[in-house]
């Protein structure tokens, strides 16, 4: 939650490290002289850095000053988006016409910039196969995703099958 910003007499430092509208530093005032010195120019005195020692206070409007940091936020909340690790499921006997359906979908997983996690299922016997039969398996459908992308986890070999991981390259 967003702590309460201090504006004009709300403001408790007797002392500010006072900034003007144009960003120029005027120095250390009062409180009582930075609060009259805002007035004279029909502005607010908002308390920006108030664990800095002094407290930092600018010269300007507060609903200007409002405006700037909601749009600060939105930007900061837009350009962080979530990603997640998609999981797609292969056997040995998968066939070519599921290959290029999941080679499709990791395609575009890749695109929006999430994880791909790709897991070969091994039941009974195929457990015991030869270890470059399963990866040459794997290198199947590896090698018809149409995106761009780089190996995040090697291919690792897991009670139940084995598992790779890709991500975007950029």
């Amino acid at each position: 939650m967003a702590e309460k910003i201090q504006i004009n007499n709300t403001i408790r430092a007797r002392t500010l490290r006072i900034v003007d509208v144009e960003g120029k530093n005027l120095g250390n005032m009062s409180k009582e002289e930075a609060l009259a010195l805002a007035k004279q120019q029909g502005l607010d005195l908002i308390e920006i850095s108030p664990n800095a020692e002094p407290p930092v206070a600018k010269i300007m409007d507060y609903g200007k000053y409002q405006y700037e940091t909601s749009k600060k936020q939105k930007e900061v909340k837009s350009k962080s988006h979530s990603y997640e690790t998609k999981n797609i499921q292969i056997s040995i006997g998968i066939g070519e016409s599921d290959i290029a359906v999941r080679s499709k979908a990791a395609a575009d997983w890749l695109k929006d910039g999430h994880r791909v996690k790709i897991e070969m299922q091994l039941k009974g016997r195929s457990r015991g196969l030869d270890e470059t039969f399963l990866k040459e398996r794997l290198n199947r459908l590896l090698s018809v995703i149409p995106a761009q992308y780089k190996i995040a986890e090697p291919l690792k070999r897991m009670p139940k099958g084995m598992t790779i991981v890709l991500e975007t390259s950029k």
